[in-house]
């Protein structure tokens, strides 16, 4: 395990407390956990660039179209709920 110090504005500190205070954790695993999240992106990102590299642009419009039109109907659904 690693021990890391960062910089941050003490009212950003003070929010990252209230919010830890408020999810019930500790800022440590409020940190932890947000790290994770920014690492998930960015490793689904380069996969994504990855795999867009060996296919093709029209290919990938396409199903970008497919999730478009997946995600409005999805949302659709959710608001008459």
């Amino acid at each position: 395990m690693s021990t890391l110090t960062i910089r941050i504005p003490e009212s950003k500190h003070a929010r990252l407390r209230s919010l830890a205070k408020s999810k019930g954790v500790s800022i440590n695993r409020l940190i932890d956990g947000l790290a994770t999240v920014a690492l998930v992106e960015y490793d689904s990102e380069c996969r994504f660039r990855a795999i867009a590299a060996r296919g093709s642009r029209q290919a990938g419009l396409a199903l970008l179209n497919k999730l478009d039109r997946a995600n409005r109907s999805t949302s659709g659904r959710a608001g008459r709920a």
